[in-house]
Formats: structure tokens, sequence, C-alpha cells
């Protein structure tokens, strides 16, 4: 399970009304980054197979199964601070990050 501080799910309310409708919120985990993995979001119309579907609050949160793994338990901030705002990551699993705080790796 992962979780959004209200000040996620506003900021994600407010770029989603940007989009096309009926819309979904995409949280991924990829391969990259300074420390071997970062965080990917996106929109999405499309639902796909191992998908998991997380409603929290009024965002509906689609995250591959591949992902989830790398998620379960992370908590999603937004926060702006004078060089601007950004979506910040906490996640539990995480045993290092970069200083982006995009990017981050897990014990073996």
């Amino acid at each position: 399970m992962i979780h959004l501080s209200q000040a996620a799910v506003s900021e994600i309310g407010r770029i989603k009304s940007k989009q096309q409708a009926n819309v979904l919120f995409r949280l991924a985990v990829k391969p990259g980054g300074c420390s071997g993995l970062f965080y990917d979001m996106s929109f999405d119309k499309v639902i796909k197979v191992g998908d998991q579907v997380f409603d929290l609050d009024e965002i509906q949160v689609v995250i591959d199964a591949a992902s989830l793994n790398y998620l379960n338990g992370t908590r999603v901030d937004y926060s702006e601070d004078l060089m601007g705002g950004g979506f910040r990551f906490h996640n539990p699993q995480a045993i290092a990050t970069c200083g982006c705080g995009n990017s981050f790796s897990l014990s073996d």
C-alpha cells in the first residue's frame, strides 16, 4: 500500500485537471537514475493486466505489479520551497537516495 499526503493529492488533482478526462495517475519504479532506480509518475487511460488500482482520496493510483514491490509502504508528499515545488518520496525500503530525491537503491 502507498500513501499520499493531502498536499500530494491536491497537486496531482491540479495537474490531472489539465489532462484529458478520465485519466489515471500511474506511479512506477524504473531502472536508472543516480542510485539505480527512480520514481516515474505519469497519467494513463489504460489499466493493464497485473496493475493494482488504489483509490486514495479523490485520486485513483495505478501501479504495475513489479513496481508495487518497490513502492510498498511509500509515502508521497508534495512541497514547495525556494527552488520550486516537487514531489517527495519517503520509501521505507530505500537504503540510499540521491540529492534529487527521485532516485534510490534497495538492499539486495
